[in-house]
């Protein structure tokens, strides 16, 4: 056997297309233009094969060629034996090994060497998992349209809940693509000492700040300049004509620029060629709020030190026309940086109506109830408020970002005990569960000091093939391996080209990863005792297992840093 250790980290996708290239044997070179039905499937090798994930089918095979795709390679499902022997012995840099392979009515099944497998991600540590699989270059401005001023800085107690959970995407969006490399910053700038600041501090949030005193005043006179200058400037023959309102969003009189100023932005998108813009767009009264929204967004894409920069408007759907706006007209002042769109649903509260500040007071009161109704009069002190915050926190990401951006959010602010700390109920139970990997590891070490188990030994020294539990295959084959590539959609998402304003990054991916990571080691935890008798022939299989787990531990603090949630070590 190859030596495992030595190669790169292993990935799905490369072994997926690994699997493909030898169930194709000789066909591999036919041409992708072939229009045969045969041909066309063999240039899609992601449907070739697909990953099992769940724990019925994961007991027989760990990847499947459906027999309706093998029928397109060899009649009958009949595969040759040098393809079979091709399959089954695979190996490879970021290839997962192969341990054996068979044709059943399904199609042709076949199952990893686990105990390689198994080896190869624990024994050297399991970093590689935890980070993408490669950097990115470049500069992205996360642009937050519900912090800029209108013309005051929101509070608290006027941010909706649709505008709260454009907030947390624009966090979590950024979270995400600095782990990915690119350099990220966020619009608009608030003031230092303001009551948002504070809000969203509660909340995890660390939003760039600048002293109350910063004044942007020279920016925005070089933006108002750039506009008048514009060729997309619209002249005084041309006034009267249908226009598609204020670029400030506010009545002409409401703080309009001397000697007012209008701009085509139809013109701009059609002769600039920006795709995905509503073609109702017209005509814009520049207003002062306007230029104070383009001089923050022109000064975060200036304090950026890479040449290319990428601009993400995180808005809800309902100022998605307005925010189109200020892009087109941000582009008319000479800004050539590229823009996306991310448009969320809204946020439904049957039979209430919250501001961002009473929803945050309501579930962090439930949380401290519910603390209170299991520990009782422990639930006093800094820790104590420092853990309910941080819960708190957990849940209100969770309810609002779980869902796919696009599609609305539906919550339940009137029941009461609406938030529990048991059970799986989002985010509480993801805290809940990356605890118990901390508690069980704060006893291990307690063991360690009464002289109880011996200190882990190097990977090298252990036989991972005593991790037999189907959990544990679960475990590393569904969240270790894959975490790396579920990390590098968001950039992948970035970089498409084509596909108009709006870009889809799967923000709800990573709230659903780590809820179905926490259902899957809970069912594990309650099913096996990690920290066994102290016996020696015992504690090859325990060290293994301990393995896993602190790979596991780790991978709940990567996926909670994209959320800027810290770990709870005690519950």
């Amino acid at each position: 056997m190859e030596n495992i250790e030595q190669l790169s980290a292993l990935r799905i996708t490369p072994t997926v297309r690994a699997l493909s290239s030898a169930l194709r044997g000789k066909r591999e070179n036919v041409p992708e233009g072939s229009q045969k039905n045969g041909d066309r499937i063999l240039s899609e090798p992601e449907k070739l094969w697909f990953k099992e994930s769940t724990a019925k089918n994961l007991r027989t095979r760990d990847f499947l060629s459906p027999s309706t795709m093998l029928n397109t390679l060899y009649a009958d499902c009949e595969v040759p034996p040098a393809v079979m022997s091709k399959v089954t012995s695979l190996r490879g840099s970021g290839v997962l090994p192969m341990a054996a392979g068979e044709v059943m009515r399904e199609g042709l099944r076949v199952r990893v060497d686990r105990a390689a497998a198994f080896r190869a991600v624990l024994a050297g540590g399991a970093t590689e998992y935890l980070k993408p699989s490669g950097q990115k270059q470049g500069c992205v401005v996360i642009n937050c349209p519900a912090l800029h001023a209108k013309p005051n800085t929101p509070t608290p107690e006027t941010l909706t809940l649709g505008q709260l959970r454009t907030v947390l995407l624009s966090d979590h969006v950024g979270a995400l693509l600095r782990k990915q490399g690119f350099a990220v910053s966020y619009c608009p700038t608030l003031p230092d000492n303001s009551k948002m600041v504070t809000f969203l501090q509660a909340l995890g949030v660390n939003w760039q700040t600048a002293p109350t005193s910063w004044s942007n005043e020279e920016r925005e006179e070089k933006i108002l300049e750039a506009l008048e200058n514009s060729s997309y400037r619209e002249k005084e023959t041309e006034r009267g004509r249908r226009s598609s309102g204020g670029g400030g969003g506010r009545k002409a009189e409401e703080g309009e620029i001397d000697g007012e100023l209008r701009v085509n932005l139809k013109r701009v998108f059609q002769e600039e060629g920006l795709l995905g813009y509503d073609p109702s767009i017209g005509t814009c009264t520049v207003h002062r709020d306007a230029l104070s929204h383009l001089a923050q967004l022109d000064g975060a894409a200036g304090d950026c030190k890479v040449a290319k920069v990428t601009t993400v408007h995180v808005t809800s759907c309902q100022d998605e026309f307005r925010q189109q706006q200020m892009a087109v007209l941000w582009r008319a002042s000479g800004a050539a940086h590229t823009q996306r769109h991310l448009v969320c649903g809204p946020v439904k509260t049957p039979g209430s109506q919250l501001t961002a500040s009473e929803y945050l007071q309501l579930r962090r009161g439930q949380m401290k109830e519910a603390s209170e109704m299991k520990y009782g009069d422990q639930v006093e002190g800094q820790t104590w408020d420092d853990i309910i915050r941080v819960m708190t926190s957990a849940t209100v990401r969770f309810e609002l970002l779980s869902t796919v951006h696009t599609s609305p959010v539906t919550l339940d602010v009137q029941r009461e005990g609406s938030v529990s700390i048991k059970g799986p109920r989002g985010g509480v139970f993801v805290m809940y569960n990356c605890a118990r990997l901390h508690t069980l590891f704060d006893s291990y070490e307690r063991g360690v000091e009464n002289g109880v188990y011996p200190e882990i030994p190097e990977g090298s020294q252990l036989d991972f093939s005593a991790l037999k539990e189907e959990g544990e295959w679960l475990l590393l084959f569904n969240y270790l391996i894959p975490f790396s590539e579920l990390l590098d959609q968001s950039g992948q998402a970035l970089d498409c080209e084509g596909g108009g304003a709006r870009v889809n990054i799967k923000t709800e991916q990573m709230c659903k990863f780590l809820v179905s990571l926490s259902k899957d080691f809970s069912s594990y935890y309650n099913r096996v005792h990690v920290l066994g008798e102290p016996l020696p022939h015992l504690f090859n299989q325990m060290f293994c297992r301990l393995y896993l787990l602190r790979a596991l531990r780790e991978l709940y603090h990567s996926a909670l840093d994209t959320l800027n949630l810290p770990p709870i070590r005690q519950l």
